[in-house]
Formats: structure tokens, C-alpha cells, sequence
């Protein structure tokens, strides 16, 4: 500043003086508006899941004890923090461990306008061997472009900072889960951009004791709040509206405390069987792998085989004769699992 000082003051032409000045507030602004995120401004409501349910949602705590609505608000507010550092202005549908009705955290986010909706969730399966990055888009891959296009980000930067090795991913429907209507949060929000997400699997032991030390939850909402910034960087692509007519027909799975069971377990090995099985030409061994490709689906219909799971079944119900069946589930294929 001394520097320009000096340089004003030696100037004789108040021209040049003028010019000088004006050069320097516009360099001074550019340099501003360069460090401004793009998130100044945008309303985001961070809607950290579950909550007040320890009485009767058993199933949902890792093997030692660890619950799921604990976690998911330990990130959400970490992710609160993150995001107003950017000059985002961050809401809440729940800021403690207590219930909220479902039908209050959309609310929230249509009355207030929201520009962003996130909902913060960690999964749990039978199989506590795995662990993986699951995030749900509301409705059709072909409608909901937006909600494609941030799951893509999201998945990318939790690998990144969250597992740092390679790591399989799935991108599914809401309605892979809740076969009638998706997820009650995504559906009262549809048309603001948004996801569920479940960052992790908290029946994974080594995952449950990670997702206890804030460094782990501090790493997960990094991810969460790069992806948010860098969505909002480039183009928001559309969502357009839900026609019923280009949904599949429904496929209905096992819900929450039933994929605890000893058959949701078998969910990679009876897809594993179910591949050799498809090698045959005899229609009763096709019907076989059929079933268990079926059961797979069902046990983790939001798994990163369950795609191929129905793809699968695509090609046995072409072999066995059953067109109209084959293109529905070609349909959902395309619709509800857009990595496949």
C-alpha cells in the first residue's frame, strides 16, 4: 500500500492519478470476488437423520454399540461449520438428538427456499464384512440430472477422504429401497437439488470405531462440503417432473431391520452362484440363477452388484421367453442404477 502511495503522490496528471486509483479498486474487488466461494448466500439445510430413537430402532448401532443417529449428527454439524465458513446459510432440521418428523425436514427446506438438501445417514447390513459408499438420487436417473450429477461428486470425494483405497461406490434410487415412492425427505424436496446419503457402513466394526473419532466425521464432512462447493461451481443440471408412467414396476426388497437377517447375509453369495449358474442353457438352472439373482437384489437392493443383479435377470428373461418382463426391468436398470 506504501508502495502505491508513493506512486500517487509523484503523479503530476490527476488523469493518471484518477486511472491509477480506479485500477487498483478493480483489481482490489477482482481479487475479492476470486476469493468469494460460490456458496455465499445459498440457503443449504443439512437434515442429519433419524434421531430420538434409541428405544425402538434396536437394529440401528454398530457391534459395540455406536448408533447411527449419533453419528449422522456429529457430521452434520461439522458440515454446518464447514459450509458457513463459505458464507453459506446453513439450517438445521435437527440440532440434537431428538425426533423430528419426516414430513417437518422437508418442510423445512421448501419453506425456506433451500438451494441444497442433504440428508446425513450411515447404513447397516447382515453382511459386516463390507463397507462402502451408498448415495441415493430421488426418482429417475433421466428426470433427476441434478441429483446424478452431485452423487457423482459426493462419491468421488468420500473415497477421497473417507476410505483412501480403492473402494466400490453405489449410485441407486431412492425407489431401489422404497419401491412405491422413495424416501419421504427426497420426494418432499424433489425439484431442490439433493441427496441422501449413507457415507459408510456402521455394522463393519473397523468402521464403527472410526465413525467415534471426530477426525473420521471431520474427514466425511470435508467430503460433503467440497462436493456441496464444487456442485455449485459448474451449471446445476435440471430435474424435471416425475411422470409415473416411466417407472418400472415395483420391486419390492427387504426393509431396514429384515436385512439383518441370516438370508440378506447371503447377498454376494448369491450373486457369485447365481453367475456360474447363468453359464448353462437349461431353462430350470437359468430359473435357479434367476432366483438368487432375485434374492440378492432383494437382500441389498442398494448394493454396487445389485445393478448387475437386475441386469442379469434382464438376459435370463429374454432366454426364457418373458420380453415385457425383460424391458421393465431393462427400465429400471437404466432408471434407478445409472452406473450400470
Amino acid at each position: 500500500m506504501l508502495k502505491f502511495y508513493k506512486q500517487f503522490t509523484n503523479m503530476r496528471s490527476p488523469k493518471l492519478l484518477l486511472f491509477s486509483i480506479f485500477t487498483l479498486i478493480f483489481s482490489f474487488n477482482l481479487a475479492l470476488a476470486q476469493n468469494q466461494s460460490v456458496l455465499e448466500g445459498k440457503i443449504i439445510v443439512i437434515d442429519p437423520g433419524h434421531g430420538g430413537t434409541a428405544a425402538t430402532d434396536s437394529y440401528r448401532q454398530g457391534p459395540t454399540g455406536e448408533r447411527e443417529e449419533w453419528i449422522d449428527l456429529r457430521v452434520g454439524l461439522l458440515l454446518k461449520e464447514l459450509l458457513e465458513a463459505k458464507g453459506a446459510k446453513v439450517l438445521m432440521t435437527r440440532s440434537s438428538d431428538v425426533f423430528v418428523p419426516l414430513a417437518d425436514r422437508s418442510k423445512m427446506a421448501v419453506d425456506n427456499k433451500a438451494d441444497f438438501f442433504v440428508s446425513i445417514h450411515h447404513n447397516a447390513t447382515a453382511d459386516s464384512s463390507v463397507n462402502f459408499p451408498i448415495i441415493y438420487f430421488h426418482g429417475l436417473s433421466s428426470a433427476n440430472k441434478a441429483g446424478i450429477s452431485f452423487s457423482k461428486e459426493l462419491a468421488k470425494n468420500l473415497v477421497k477422504f473417507m476410505y483412501k483405497t480403492k473402494t466400490p461406490i453405489s449410485i441407486v434410487s431412492d425407489f431401489t429401497v422404497f419401491s412405491s415412492a422413495g424416501s419421504s425427505v427426497l420426494r418432499g424436496t424433489y425439484g431442490i437439488p439433493g441427496v441422501l446419503a449413507e457415507a459408510s457402513l456402521f455394522t463393519n466394526p473397523e468402521e464403527e470405531s472410526r465413525l467415534k473419532e471426530k477426525e473420521h466425521n471431520y474427514n466425511e464432512a470435508l467430503a460433503f462440503a467440497i462436493a456441496i462447493e464444487d456442485f455449485f461451481k459448474g451449471e446445476i443440471p435440471p430435474i424435471r417432473p416425475k411422470i409415473t408412467s416411466d417407472f418400472p414396476t415395483e420391486f419390492a426388497t427387504l426393509q431396514e431391520a429384515e436385512r439383518m437377517s441370516p438370508v440378506a447375509k447371503r447377498w454376494y453369495q448369491d450373486y457369485t452362484e447365481a453367475k456360474q449358474l447363468m453359464k448353462s442353457k437349461n431353462k430350470e438352472t437359468l430359473q435357479k440363477a434367476f432366483d438368487l439373482f432375485t434374492q440378492s437384489a432383494k437382500s441389498f437392493p442398494d448394493s454396487y452388484v445389485a445393478g448387475e443383479c437386475h441386469k442379469y435377470r434382464v438376459d435370463i428373461l429374454y432366454k426364457l421367453g418373458k420380453s415385457d418382463e425383460a424391458l421393465q426391468e431393462e427400465k429400471r436398470v437404466r432408471e434407478f442404477y445409472p452406473l450400470n
